[in-house]
Formats: structure tokens, sequence, C-alpha cells
């Protein structure tokens, strides 16, 4: 059968590629088609490879006005690949602005929808649940607690655990030693803190000098920003400029493996670092209005994947306009070794694992779809 698949950032491309690998386990024939990046690439072919997300990744209101034309543009080149290959499902990954645009598109076209890793809805912009009744075939879930909320709003869920137990597995079986690490990025032996601002321009700029400051505070640690590679070096070292902070370039789960705590911003990095079992504070700094509107603007009252999975406050969160360094040191002077709090984060991420689901999850959600497929089965079932 023929699949066509579109995830427009980093973490969609890395489950996208497992989740091609789980599809071809039971589809050995199977064709691809995708806008994705080089981990699909490596699965799926190169050749098969319409476009990458470096050229399709907008984030905030200011940036997807100000690029809007290139938006609208790749809306119909996308539309017009996708009727050209003429795929048998269209599998959405994630990145909701552009693929419910896509849901729509492809279902007055008669196609198959399946959409991997559901939008957000139960956070922000609920309305979209109408949208996806309407357009998507199969809805396939990452989170436990989403079972619950779509099952409420008429939309029967499909839940084979979280993606991430699966790519920390795979990247596990080759970390380096601790030596290793250290000696290939030129790192000394003092204990290290992860510093994971974001993989988006706004969120470094907004997150990354602020993190930087605890480092000053706590000097017998090394704190090491986890940077990647399609954001220029120079852009880490200009807003760290002068201050105390080493920096690795796409190794954010081996540099995680030998910390002893992590810095984290809010999104996919809280649960990744939690299910790698390091203790972590999640700091993400906001625009003043983004704090005054907040309590209208959210239906959740964590904003770190780790909290909403538990159902409590397992490791702080630091939303703030203006964060203070000092209350931002004491909260991970406290998850250090030997921290007040250390010990029950560490027993909340064990209980945060078992919930995430066993390895497989690819494979699973991929013979799930294959199934589906070749018995036809109906819309939301």
């Amino acid at each position: 059968m023929r699949y066509y698949l579109i995830a427009g950032e980093p973490s969609g491309d890395l489950h996208g590629a497992n989740l091609m690998r789980g599809i071809l386990k039971a589809d050995p024939g199977a064709v691809f088609r995708f806008w994705g990046g080089d981990m699909m690439a490596a699965a799926g072919g190169r050749d098969a490879l319409a476009k990458h997300y470096r050229d399709t990744s907008f984030f905030g209101i200011a940036e997807v006005v100000r690029n809007l034309p290139t938006i609208l543009r790749q809306f119909g080149e996308c539309r017009r690949d996708v009727e050209a290959f003429a795929p048998d499902v269209l599998i959405l990954i994630d990145y909701p602005g552009f693929n419910m645009r896509m849901a729509r598109f492809a279902h007055e076209r008669g196609l198959r929808v399946f959409y991997y890793i559901a939008p957000k809805v139960w956070a922000w912009k609920e309305w979209r649940v109408r949208q996806l009744r309407r357009y998507v075939d199969r809805l396939y879930t990452i989170f436990p607690f989403e079972s619950g909320y779509f099952r409420s709003k008429g939309i029967e869920p499909h839940f084979e655990g979280n993606p991430l137990v699966d790519a920390i597995a795979r990247r596990r079986r080759d970390f380096p030693s601790d030596v290793e690490f250290r000696r290939s990025h030129g790192l000394d032996r003092r204990p290290i803190v992860a510093l994971l601002a974001g993989s988006r321009r706004s969120e470094i700029r907004a997150n990354l000098r602020f993190m930087a400051e605890i480092a000053r505070r706590i000097p017998d640690r090394q704190f090491v920003v986890a940077g990647v590679s399609w954001i220029d070096r120079a852009e880490y070292e200009r807003i760290t400029e002068g201050m105390p902070v080493a920096a690795v370039c796409d190794a954010t789960y081996e540099l995680l493996s030998i910390s002893e705590a992590a810095v984290v911003t809010s999104g996919t990095a809280t649960l990744e670092t939690a299910l790698l079992g390091v203790p972590e504070v999640v700091v993400y700094g906001v625009p003043w209005i983004y704090e005054k509107l907040k309590p209208y603007m959210l239906k959740i009252p964590y904003v770190s994947l780790v909290n909403l999975n538990l159902g409590f406050e397992a490791v702080r969160e630091i939303v703030q306009s203006n964060p203070s360094a000092a209350e931002a040191e004491a909260e991970l002077r406290s998850i250090l070794v030997g921290g007040s709090r250390r010990a029950a984060m560490l027993e909340s991420f064990d209980r945060l694992r078992r919930m995430m689901g066993q390895e497989g999850v690819s494979d699973r959600v991929g013979a799930d779809m294959v199934a589906a497929l070749r018995g036809g089965r109906a819309k939301n079932e």
C-alpha cells in the first residue's frame, strides 16, 4: 500500500521514522512519500522526501504572519504532491496548524486520514475537536489521560503507548560511556547539569540566557546546553556569551544519560528527561501578557507533560515573564545528589515509565494502521 506522511518538526521526524519501520514490518511492500526530515529519509528513502521540516517550521504568531505567503504556497505544494502520489492513506504526525488543514483536504477527496500523536486540544484550541471528528478516520494518542478526554468528545482513540519509549530504547543501545562523551565534547569532570532550551529559535531566545544565569550560582557543576544542528551554533554562543556554560549538538539523549539533573523548557523534552531518569526543573520564559492571560487561555493545571500525566506536580514549573534565578537555583539544588526532593522525584519517574507502556509502540501502531486499511474499518472505530 501507499502511505503519505506529514511531520513538521524534529520530534515528528523521529516518531515518523520509527512508525515507518513499524509499518514496513506489517506491510513489507509499503511505498512511502513524506514531508519530514533526515530520520524519515533514512527509514523510507531519501528520494521519498518531498519537503524537509527545516523549510516548514514557523513558530509563534509573529513568525507565522511574517511568513504567511510561504506557508500558503507550501499548502498548495503539499496538496498537489498528495494528489500526484495517490496514497491509500494520509498519516498526519502532530503539527496541527498545518496538518488539520491537510486532514480536511484529504477527507474532502475521499482519502483515508490517520492522525498519529493527537493535537493537544485538551490544552488549547478545543474547537479542533470538531474537525478531528469530521475529518480524521483514526486517531492515535500517546498519553494515557487522553483516552477519557477524547471518548467524552465522541472520538474513540487508539493508545498503544508513547513512542518516546521506542526512541529512547533505540538510542540507549549506542550511548557512549561517560568518559567517552566528555572527551569527545571537551567537557571536564564536574557533575553535569543539562540545559534543554527548546528546538525553536524563539524558545531558545526566551529561555537560554536565564538558564545560563543559574550556572553562575552553582560553579561546582558543569552546565551544558543541548543544541540542535539546524540552529547555527553562533546563535547559542551569542546568547550565552560570557556565561560559564558549554554546548553539545544533536546529542540530547546522550547528554542526559550522564547528567545529574536538568533545566528544561516545557514540552516533549520534559517527558524525555523523566523517562531517562534525570531529575529536572521546568523553566519557561513567557511574555508578560501571556502570564496575565494564562488562567483564561489554558485548560490544564500544568504545562509539563510529566505533571500532566502523573496528575500532580512531581517537577517544579517556573513559568513566568520574569523568572527568579534564586528560585530556580533553590529548586535545582533540591534535586541534585543529596537534595531533599531527588528521591521522591525519581520514584515518580518510575511510575511515569510504567504508564507510558512497553517497547514496541511504533510496531504496534504500524500494525494497527495496516490492519485497519486492509480491513476497511469504519471511521473512529
